[in-house]
């Protein structure tokens, strides 16, 4: 492995910008079934077998329907369709995988447990269009023993630390409205976008929030629910002490012509809006243009050998280790580059990028961060398991 490490600037950027889509956007909901669909593949053959077989379910496409949203009610005219494709051991020996099943029940379960406005048995219509794998592919999953797999793709994986202010701001914006959809504020949809901007100390955030048209009244009660969500991301901005925050929510409402953002479901699919595996947070769970991002779609790859998966993960949390264990790392930013049929603890090219404050020695610093990174790496078998059976968040 040919391993690096530099050293960056220590200074903020005077302009910031980071985005999140919610649990309920078309983009997020495809990245959850996607991994929805591993993690029960992961599991299942676990359990018949004792082992994770091939695959990679990572490409979920959700095409939008048509809806009548109104105050008090409102209808779906057409359902949204989901279609959830990829390669997947369908069978060994004589034993059949019941992959479909898989597919269609573990997304419905997923749907029901987090949108709650939504009908699933009415609303949507699943197609599970999964096969199995290459030939080559397969074989080279199994090639070199369970205890050292082979990377079945040549990938760049990136991670760093520690989140911003604003990045941290961001991420719990949009998980307290998530939990308030689910809780007091049965009007607000799932399908959330937060946008925000720092300059400097001041951030100017932007807030997309479906709302739900059979839990208002009328326009006056939508106008009261829209000004609870920009006092509530107002309060949480103030509790992250920026000097001056402006909020607005569902901008483009224009309420005056009678157009606001009203749904059935909660989610913007429903009327047109089509979502996608990859299109939306990264593995950390923002949008971060500013940052080292890489545009692997992680969702639903498999996590014994898809370094597309294992690696942005690794990346991020030797970072995160790096600066949680070395006083003398203010940023860290690790990248991985894999190269297919290698074993995937061995990363072709390694590159840390440290931003250090001015104490300890340079070079032993390097040191330990190098080692904390190598045993990450060498920590691989068991961030499988993880991922396998855990519900590790990947978007």
């Amino acid at each position: 492995m040919d391993l690096i490490v530099s050293r960056m600037a220590l200074d903020e950027q005077p302009v910031e910008m980071v985005e999140r889509k919610g649990s309920g956007h078309p983009d997020s909901i495809c990245d959850a079934l996607a991994q929805t669909l591993s993690r029960s593949l992961c599991r299942h053959y676990l359990d018949r077998f004792g082992t994770i077989l091939h695959h990679n379910v990572d490409k979920v496409l959700l095409c939008g329907g048509r809806s009548h949203a109104q105050f008090g009610g409102g209808e779906v005219l057409m359902p949204m369709e989901l279609y959830l494709a990829g390669r997947a051991t369908t069978s060994t020996g004589s034993q059949t995988i019941p992959v479909e099943e898989l597919a269609i029940e573990g997304s419905r379960r997923w749907l029901r447990d987090h949108l709650h406005a939504l009908e699933v048995d009415r609303h949507v219509v699943i197609h599970s269009k999964v096969r199995p794998g290459s030939r080559d592919l397969t074989q080279l999953f199994t090639r070199g023993g369970h205890d050292i797999p082979r990377a079945n793709d040549t990938s760049i994986g990136i991670g760093y630390a520690p989140m911003s202010r604003l990045e941290r701001l961001v991420l719990r914006i949009e998980r307290s409205l998530n939990e308030q959809s689910r809780s007091n504020r049965p009007a607000w949809g799932e399908d959330t976008k937060v946008m925000a901007v720092r300059h400097g100390e001041a951030v100017s955030i932007t807030i997309a929030c479906a709302m739900i048209g059979r839990h208002l009244v009328n326009l006056d009660h939508y106008l009261t629910e829209t000004a609870a969500v920009q006092r509530q991301v107002e309060r949480l901005a103030a509790q992250a002490d920026f000097a001056e925050a402006t909020v607005r929510v569902n901008a483009a409402d224009a309420p005056a012509a009678g157009s606001v953002y009203l749904t059935v479901t909660g989610i913007s699919a429903e009327a047109g809006d089509d979502g996608e595996v990859g299109r939306g947070n990264r593995i950390n769970g923002l949008i971060t243009p500013y940052r080292p991002m890489s545009l692997e779609a992680a969702a639903g790859k498999n996590p014994v050998s898809h370094v597309g998966l294992l690696y942005n993960v690794a990346a991020r949390e030797a970072a995160e280790q790096i600066v949680a264990s070395l006083p003398e790392v203010a940023r860290a930013e690790c990248y991985l580059v894999s190269e297919i049929g290698r074993p995937v603890n061995e990363p072709a090219v390694a590159h840390l990028r440290l931003a250090t404050h001015d104490e300890g020695s340079p070079a032993e610093v390097e040191a330990k961060a190098e080692e904390i990174l190598r045993s990450a790496l060498r920590d691989l078998p068991k961030l499988t398991k993880r991922l396998a059976t855990s519900e590790l968040d990947l978007f």
